[in-house]
C-alpha cells in the first residue's frame, strides 16, 4: 500500500505529462495495477496461512529450551530432553489436527515431573504482560511459564497430519475450531498439573478493565480453579488490576470477581482481594509515567519517605 501510494505521489508530480497520455495508456496502467494488487493479495494470504502452521524449527527450539532450562534456569533438575521430545512427537504426529487429547500427552508429562515449594504460585487471566513484570520484580513467584513444560512450549504452535508422519507446517486450526486441539490439550494438562501442585498462599492476577475478568471459559476459570485443593491451599489472594487510564469495570466488590469469591467460599477456600496493589501500580507507571494517577502515587511515596526519614 505504501509503495502504491508513493507511486501515486510521483505521478502527481508529473501531472503535465500524465495529461498528454492517451486513454489507451491509462487503461493499460489501470489493468496492470489491478493485476499487481491481485498478486500482492495472493502473496499476503499465503503468508498469513503459513504463519498458522507449526512453528518452523520447533524441535530445535523446544529441545534447546529444555537443555537451557536444566543447565541454566534450574540446574538442580535432571531430565532427558530428547526423550521428552520423542514423547511429545508421538502424541502429535500421525493424528489429525483436531484429534489430540489430554491423554495423548500423558507419557510426555510422566517424563517431566516437577514440584515447587508452597506460597509461590501465581495464576493469571488476561494480564499476561503485567504478570511477567510482576513475577520478575516479586521474584519468589512461580507461573506456569516457569515450569519446564511451560518454558519449552511457550508461544509455539504445532499440529500433525493424519496421512503423514510429520508436523503440518502449512496450516493448523484455531484453538476454537475443535476441543481436542493439540496445543490446547497440552496447555490444559499443564494447567491442571500446575493447579494441583499449588499449595500455601497463592495469588491470582485478574484484569479489572474488562468485563468478565473471571471467565469460566478461560484456562484459569475452566481448568486451574477446579484443580485447586482447599486442603493444600491456605489463602487465595486475588489482585484485580485495571489499566491506569481505565476503563474501571470490575473490582473486588463488583462484576465477575464477586462470582469468583462466591465460588471460592462454596468450596471452602479462604481468600483476600485487593484492587489497589501498589506494586502493580508502580509497574504500570514505569511503562506510562505521565498518567495522573502515577503522579499521585509518586507524591504519596515521597510523602511516606519524608515521614520515615524524620
Amino acid at each position: 500500500m505504501h509503495t502504491h501510494a508513493s507511486f501515486l505521489r510521483r505521478s502527481e508530480a508529473v501531472q503535465g505529462l500524465a495529461i498528454t497520455s492517451s486513454s489507451k495508456t491509462s487503461a493499460s496502467f489501470v489493468a496492470i495495477s489491478v493485476r499487481l494488487w491481485f498478486i500482492m493479495l495472493l502473496l499476503c494470504t499465503g503468508q498469513l496461512g503459513a504463519q498458522l502452521g507449526t512453528t518452523p524449527n520447533i524441535k530445535h527450539i523446544a529441545v534447546g529450551r529444555c537443555y537451557n532450562y536444566i543447565t541454566l534456569v534450574n540446574p538442580s533438575l535432571s531430565y532427558d530432553c530428547e526423550d521428552i521430545w520423542r514423547q511429545f512427537e508421538e502424541a502429535v504426529v500421525h493424528q489429525s489436527s483436531c484429534n489430540v487429547t489430554v491423554e495423548d500427552y500423558h507419557h510426555m508429562f510422566y517424563a517431566m515431573p516437577q514440584t515447587w515449594p508452597c506460597d509461590r504460585f501465581l495464576f493469571w487471566s488476561k494480564t499476561r504482560t503485567l504478570m511477567h513484570s510482576y513475577a520478575a520484580v516479586v521474584r519468589h513467584f512461580w507461573t506456569l511459564e516457569d515450569t519446564l513444560v511451560g518454558y519449552m512450549f511457550n508461544d509455539l504452535i504445532w499440529c500433525g497430519q493424519e496421512e503423514d508422519s510429520g508436523f503440518d507446517f502449512s496450516s493448523c486450526p484455531e484453538w476454537s475450531a475443535c476441543r481436542n486441539h493439540p496445543v490446547y490439550s497440552l496447555w490444559r494438562q499443564a494447567s491442571q498439573n500446575f493447579a494441583e501442585m499449588a499449595c500455601g498462599n497463592i495469588t491470582v492476577l485478574l484484569n479489572g478493565s474488562i468485563a468478565n475478568a473471571f471467565n469460566r471459559k478461560s484456562m484459569f476459570g475452566s481448568v486451574e480453579l477446579d484443580g485447586l485443593n482447599p486442603h493444600r491451599v491456605n489463602y487465595v489472594n486475588i489482585k484485580v488490576v485495571a489499566n491506569l487510564e481505565g476503563p474501571f469495570i470490575e473490582s473486588c466488590g463488583q462484576g465477575s470477581i464477586v462470582d469468583l469469591i462466591q465460588t471460592l467460599q462454596s468450596r471452602g477456600f479462604r481468600w483476600t482481594c485487593t484492587d489497589n496493589d501498589q506494586t502493580l501500580m508502580i509497574l504500570q507507571c514505569i511503562q506510562n509515567p505521565k498518567q495522573s494517577s502515577c503522579q499521585t502515587c509518586a507524591n504519596s511515596l515521597l510523602h511516606r519517605g519524608n515521614l520515615t526519614s524524620h
